[in-house]
């Protein structure tokens, strides 16, 4: 899996001033109208669901078997749950049943998390493309070739959508037509999933540079330098983009300035992409545990080890912080002390984000199996 073969160390220190920065609203709809559902719950990737999530554990509801490794994450929309698998499809499993109602072939492994809006499901693959395919026909609208394998999860904002490629660039094109608005080069293979706030898109780089971009023109506003590759997708909020980095550190960057706020060392890489959640955020480590800091100053609030790497992206909903680790448990935290609320073993290792929808989690492990659990 090319998630654990990127690994390296860089140079610190490369901080630039943006000005006249306007925290502009982003719409959550694509192509006209209609809400959009995406990787990290929204543009900025807080990673918070409004549904209520499982705080108590209950049953299995369904188990759906893919018939190849899924290192992808699920999203859940139009009654239907998405997930790309290494047998290089894109699955429509049925929220309620477990069924797969249809699926879409590409020519490349699929690692990245779909995204939805107006009835169209756009989706990355390592055959350098990315997709948008019609979910009632399963008709394919268009499609863009890059010049690299596609694992980072795209984002739409305003009727764009943002996607990444390892060819080193970040795209921007109208989620309708495909037409592409602007092109950024960031000089090193893109795997960060970007994330957005007001008219700046935020995303990491193999190369250890965390950009901010303008959304709307592609122009460079600033980049931080850290001293590993950067797989973490970042999460921002008014004041901070935070994120985690193969050195090792979390990182707190003012997004106005891109100078660090503040910085906590872990005992191992952090591939983990981290949630924003009252006042807090949550983020996973090799190291084993799952860190919960104060979002302005940094403070360690609470930790809680797990039994292996977490490499897993949080997800938070119902005041829970759910999470999967390499020991192959998926955890609900209770979310201000980080008490163990419930845990689910499942049959390999966890390397994807949970998706919350009616009172269910859905997640799946490297296997190739989808949960369903309630």
């Amino acid at each position: 899996m090319k998630l654990l073969e990127m690994m390296g160390h860089y140079m610190l220190n490369n901080k630039f001033l943006i000005t006249g920065l306007t925290a502009l609203s982003i719409t959550l709809t694509a192509c006209g109208g209609g809400k959009t559902t995406m990787f990290r719950v929204d543009p900025s990737h807080t990673a918070v669901f409004a549904e209520s999530g499982p705080t108590s554990l209950d049953t299995l509801d369904w188990k759906y078997t893919a018939p190849d490794k899924t290192y992808a994450s699920p999203i859940v929309a139009n009654g239907m749950i998405y997930l790309g698998s290494n047998d290089k499809h894109l699955y429509a499993i049925d929220q309620n049943t477990g069924q797969m109602k249809w699926r879409f072939k590409t020519d490349g492994n699929i690692e990245a998390t779909p995204a939805t809006a107006n009835n169209i499901v756009y989706i990355g693959s390592w055959d350098k493309k990315l997709y948008a395919i019609k979910d009632d026909t399963r008709a394919m609208v268009w499609s863009y070739e890059t010049k690299g394998p596609i694992s980072s999860s795209p984002i739409i904002a305003d009727g764009i959508i943002y996607f990444a490629s390892e060819d080193g660039n970040l795209y921007a094109a109208d989620a309708n037509t495909g037409f592409r608005k602007w092109n950024f080069d960031a000089g090193s293979p893109i795997y960060s999933s970007p994330a957005v706030y007001g008219n700046i898109i935020f995303f990491g780089t193999l190369g250890g540079d965390l950009f901010a971009v303008n959304r709307n023109t592609g122009q460079e506003y600033w980049r931080f330098k850290t001293n590993g590759k950067i797989h973490s997708s970042p999460a921002v909020n008014k004041d901070n983009v935070y994120f985690g980095s193969d050195d090792k550190h979390v990182y707190a960057i003012n997004i106005h300035t891109g100078q660090q706020t503040w910085e906590k060392k872990t005992a191992g890489q952090v591939l983990s992409s981290p949630a924003i959640y009252d006042g807090k955020v949550y983020i996973g480590s090799k190291d084993g545990y799952v860190y919960a800091y104060d979002a302005e100053d940094g403070t360690r609030v609470w930790e809680f080890r797990t039994e292996a790497a977490v490499f897993a992206p949080v997800t938070v909903a119902s005041s829970t912080i759910y999470v999967g680790s390499t020991d192959g448990y998926l955890y609900a935290l209770e979310a201000s002390k980080g008490v163990l609320r419930w845990k689910y073993k499942v049959d390999s290792h966890i390397y994807s984000a949970a998706a919350i929808a009616d009172g269910h989690v859905y997640f799946n492990s490297v296997n190739g199996s989808l949960f369903a659990v309630k």
